[in-house]
């Protein structure tokens, strides 16, 4: 039981995931779109509810309440005697079907049919001043942070005040602000070393000193 509880956990944070990344469209995130399953919203008209992530929701917290049921029975035993077995056999059985029932349903007709948002996916990358983190060691702490307010406040891009201020030209902030590179697993090669060695004097020799 306390491992279909911790299944419902995990289970119920994808749909979380989901519900948070279709919202919208025009005011949410709208990283992706899920598959219509219903003629729209009781409210608004056309609106497509994330109706599977909350069905999946609604089936871990029931199998989560099951759980509890287990454990409290479990400890209401007497010495090597527990009457509540036929509850406890009841809930982990009524777990089990809801855990599979629910888990193919949110496959078959959510999962399968999802849709990534891309324009809208690397809009939001494209103006989320975190990137400017990539630059820190090329052009320095301060300008970064230079470089993301003005970005914030004139609802830019980094790479375009970035170029704008002469700081790196169009071939560098393509290479430092290449996000497939910087979110790619594995060790990476640090493609601002380079960078850094041409700009910033004794870096090179810094640089081999500490590998060594």
């Amino acid at each position: 039981s306390g491992a279909l509880r911790t299944l419902a956990q995990y289970l119920t944070r994808i749909a979380n995931d989901f519900r948070l990344l279709s919202s919208g469209p025009s005011t949410g995130l709208d990283g992706i779109r899920l598959p219509d399953v219903q003629p729209g919203s009781s409210i608004m008209p056309g609106k497509v509810n994330p109706v599977l992530a909350e069905m999946l929701n609604m089936a871990m917290f029931q199998v989560m309440g099951n759980d509890l049921t287990v454990m409290l029975s479990g400890q209401a035993g007497q010495l090597e005697l527990n009457v509540m077995m036929p509850v406890m056999a009841y809930n982990l059985f009524q777990s089990m079907d809801i855990i599979i029932n629910s888990v193919n349903a949110f496959t078959e007709k959510c999962v399968v049919g999802l849709k990534a948002n891309a324009e809208k996916a690397n809009g939001w990358l494209a103006k989320n001043a975190i990137l400017v983190t990539a630059l820190n060691p090329v052009i320095g702490y301060l300008k970064g942070a230079e470089v993301a307010k003005e970005a914030m406040a004139s609802n830019r891009t980094v790479r375009e005040v970035v170029i704008e201020k002469g700081y790196l030209d169009e071939e560098e902030a393509d290479r430092l602000l290449n996000v497939r590179a910087l979110t790619d697993g594995g060790i990476q090669k640090y493609p601002v070393l380079p960078f850094v060695c041409e700009r910033v004097p004794h870096a090179a020799a810094l640089l081999f000193s500490l590998s060594g």
